[in-house]
């Protein structure tokens, strides 16, 4: 499928920034470079993992031109399995971890992502504009009318809620990465997949247009809202999600004050905070993509965490299974050291790299494409 060495790059760093988050100690507990790189994968790294979400259904329905006819409806097909098979995976996560779990979100993303896949780069970056722009103000709306009498009665006739404390309201709405705001994200990384990243003129224009959007987008959210805007709820000391802990940021949250739509927050779902979190993701893909192109020693180097990258969705559910299996706490206030988030990143890289060298796919993505074979059967 012509996969570019840089994504996975992009893909593997996405995975260590949800490990930080969910094993490493929280952000009141670091200092110096730490802080930095807590901060960062809060809210940063799901987002990227979202946004190289969008590149990947790119991928499966033809990268540079979209696949029409029976190779369109057979790609179109393939899309709509993962999408459930995510949606029932992260429903089975869920009923252990919590709603912190993204992969029933995913599901959600790749359905209502189902008629943008034909789409030109252009117009599916107009779109991600657009949804940036309004479902923010839609969300705080939608969540401020929505009570919780109304919540309660949604949710006793709806059976995902009952299996697991992701619902459908959850998934489009309520949830930790809501559909509605977070489909932005998804259809951004389209357009960067329609792209030809390879190209240094794309790289240089996206470089900058990464760095313009994100310059403006915290630049404005500073000067309206003051120096509190690009706070981290993690700053609480309380964890921002993993393996038996809830996350503080509720995506847009019933009771907020309408001041907080100008904040740009790790997670608080705003506008600025949209905007500038693309920008971020931008600026990741691209700078991997160029550091594996231009650099080979350095290429060679980084096989083992590229590796990682190639097999996302294993080491993803793998370190939530692994936490549970060694009883390792989550990033809360009584996680102080850095050594289980370390050892459990070159746990992931050892696995990755020797797997890697066997096997072409990682053992969920093998069964994940597995469970696609009937689309070729569409016509």
């Amino acid at each position: 499928m012509g996969r570019l060495v840089g994504v996975d790059l992009a893909r593997a760093l996405a995975v260590f920034g949800m490990y930080v988050v969910h094993i490493g100690p929280p952000l009141s507990a670091t200092s110096g470079v730490g802080s930095w790189v807590r901060y960062m994968s809060d809210g940063h790294s799901s987002v990227l993992f979202a946004t190289l979400a969008g590149f990947s259904l790119m991928l499966l329905a033809g990268r540079r031109e979209p696949k029409t006819g029976l190779a369109g409806r057979q790609a179109r097909a393939r899309i709509a399995i993962r999408a459930v098979v995510l949606l029932a995976l992260g429903t089975v996560m869920a009923m252990e971890y919590g709603g912190v779990i993204i992969l029933g979100f995913y599901g959600v993303y790749f359905l209502l992502a189902l008629p943008l896949v034909r789409l030109s780069a252009r117009t599916l970056a107009i779109i991600a504009a657009a949804f940036a722009l309004v479902t923010p103000q839609l969300a705080f709306v939608l969540t401020s009318l929505l009570t919780s009498s109304v919540q309660e009665s949604i949710n006793a006739y709806d059976p995902l809620r009952r299996l697991s404390e992701v619902g459908v309201l959850d998934l489009l709405l309520t949830g930790f990465y809501p559909a509605l705001t977070w489909m932005s994200f998804v259809i951004a990384g389209m357009a960067l997949g329609r792209l030809d990243l390879s190209s240094t003129t794309v790289q240089k224009r996206l470089a900058a247009f990464g760095a313009a959007i994100t310059a403006v987008a915290y630049g404005m959210s500073l000067l309206l809202a003051g120096p509190g805007a690009l706070r981290s709820l993690a700053e609480d000391g309380s964890s921002s999600g993993g393996s038996g802990s809830m996350p503080l940021d509720k995506g847009a949250m019933p009771d907020m004050p309408p001041s907080l739509l100008l904040t740009a927050g790790p997670h608080s779902g705003t506008t600025f905070d949209i905007i500038g979190s693309i920008g971020v993701a931008i600026l990741v893909i691209v700078g991997a993509t160029v550091a594996m192109d231009r650099l080979p020693r350095l290429r060679r180097m980084a096989k083992p965490v590229i590796a990682v990258g190639t097999m996302s969705l294993t080491a993803y559910v793998g370190h939530f299974l692994a936490q549970s299996a060694l009883a390792v706490p989550a990033g809360t206030g009584t996680q102080q050291s850095w050594v289980p988030l370390l050892l459990f990143v070159l746990g992931a890289i050892v696995f990755a790299a020797i797997w890697s060298r066997f096997f072409r796919r990682g053992p969920l993505e093998y069964l994940l494409n597995a469970a696609t074979k009937p689309a070729k059967h569409i016509r």
